[in-house]
């Protein structure tokens, strides 16, 4: 299924997107709650149908906490970005041996087509990064490597919108700077897992203005997704719900030379294989 989340005549529905129509659920509680009580059953009210053309996209799922997000996951990012993310230890070690883990705030989430805010009073370096985002649909704790893929509900593309100096400036903490409001949109839709042959295949791509910055493959992922899932929980629970970013390749705008950075009227496409493409433009 590619579940969506709309908004129709001023209603708000969870439905899946077939031929160009969305048809809602029989269950309208948000898809997080489901996940979370455990009652997705995908019926549908078939009765209820819609044009895809008259309904506005929203996030396909609202986070129920933080985005979980893995840094520094394909070796081509590490790579570009030594000697070039502030010095110290950061530029210094070399390829992490266990994931680096960071989270953003829930009032980063956005829409697959919303307008997204520049944040020119907070930041003069907003930056890109499309990435794979796994959705958790049963819960646990120590998960292993062989059973982490059971524990997946689906798959979206997401983009982990940086603000750099930000990132930087707390103490090498980058929880600030990762968490703007609306920087970490999410969609267009939620892809079930059964829909996804293999995870580690797909093509992902960021374009700003027409102009590729990023294109890549989960295939270069440094750790695939069931060795984050058996990292995450690891001692900590995964609940129904959760996000996990998967982390982003090489292209980002700080280590171009010169360094490139999103300015009001830019817009930004972010496309992940067998789920589809967002579409954001940069407001003052």
């Amino acid at each position: 299924m590619k579940l969506a989340t709309y908004t129709h005549l001023n209603e708000t529905f969870v439905g899946v997107l077939a031929d160009d129509r969305l048809t809602p659920l029989t269950n309208q509680e948000p898809l997080s709650q489901q996940l979370a009580h455990g009652l997705f059953t995908g019926e549908l009210d078939r009765a209820a149908s819609v044009a895809l053309s008259e309904v506005t996209l929203q996030a396909p799922i609202a986070p129920r906490r933080n985005f979980i997000c893995i840094g520094w996951n394909y070796v081509s990012h590490f790579e570009e970005g030594k000697g070039k993310r502030g010095g110290g230890l950061q530029d210094s070690q070399e390829l992490p041996e266990f994931p680096t883990i960071f989270t953003k705030a829930t009032m980063a989430a956005a829409g697959p087509f919303d307008d997204l805010p520049i944040h020119a009073r907070t930041t003069a370096r907003l930056d890109w990064e499309v990435e794979l985002a796994v959705v958790i649909g049963k819960g646990g704790i120590n998960i292993s490597e062989a059973d982490a893929l059971d524990h997946v509900f689906g798959y979206t593309a997401a983009n982990d919108i940086s603000a750099r100096e930000v990132q930087r400036r707390h103490g090498g903490q980058w929880f600030k700077g990762k968490s703007l409001d609306k920087t970490c949109p999410i969609g267009p839709v939620l892809v079930t897992a059964d829909e996804i042959a293999d995870p580690q295949a797909l093509g992902l791509a960021c374009i700003v203005n027409g102009v590729d910055k990023q294109r890549a493959s989960t295939r270069q992922q440094h750790f695939q997704i069931p060795r984050i899932i058996a990292e995450l929980s690891d001692g900590m629970s995964l609940l129904p719900g959760d996000i996990i970013l998967t982390g982003t390749p090489e292209g980002v705008g700080f280590t171009r030379e010169p360094p490139e950075f999103l300015a009001v009227g830019d817009v930004m496409e972010t496309w992940v294989e067998g789920v589809g493409t967002m579409r954001h433009r940069f407001v003052d």
